[in-house]
C-alpha cells in the first residue's frame, strides 16, 4: 500500500512539473524549465522509493511500470479537468476500460 500511495504522491507532482506551465503563458520558456525540474525533483524523491518498495514487496518491474501508468491517468484526468478546465470525453473512459483491462491481465496468474 506504500508503495502505491507514493506512486500516487509522485504522479502529482509529476503532472504539475511536466503540464502546469501550460497555463502560464507569460512565463519565458526558462522559468518554466526550471520550476518544472524543481518540482520534478520531489517527484523523483517519491517514485525512487515508491518502486524501491514495490519491487522488494514482490511487484516485478512490468507490474510496477503498469500501475504507475494507471495512477498517472487518473492524476493527469483530475489535473487537465480542474485545473487545466479540459472537458472530459467518453472516449477517455473507454480508452482507460481497456488500460484496465491490461492491468488485469498483467496481474493474472
Amino acid at each position: 500500500m506504500r508503495t502505491i500511495l507514493l506512486l500516487f504522491a509522485s504522479n502529482i507532482f509529476m503532472t504539475f512539473a511536466w503540464y502546469y506551465h501550460l497555463q502560464q503563458k507569460g512565463w519565458p520558456l526558462w522559468k518554466a524549465i526550471v520550476i518544472s525540474w524543481l518540482i520534478a525533483l520531489i517527484e523523483y524523491c517519491l517514485a525512487v522509493p515508491a518502486n524501491r518498495l514495490g519491487y522488494a514487496g514482490g511487484f516485478s518491474g512490468f507490474q510496477l511500470k503498469l500501475i504507475q501508468e494507471v495512477i498517472t491517468l487518473i492524476v493527469f484526468s483530475v489535473f487537465a479537468v480542474v485545473v487545466m478546465k479540459e472537458p472530459f470525453q467518453a472516449k477517455y473512459l473507454i480508452s482507460f476500460a481497456l488500460l484496465l483491462g491490461a492491468v488485469y491481465f498483467m496481474f493474472k496468474k
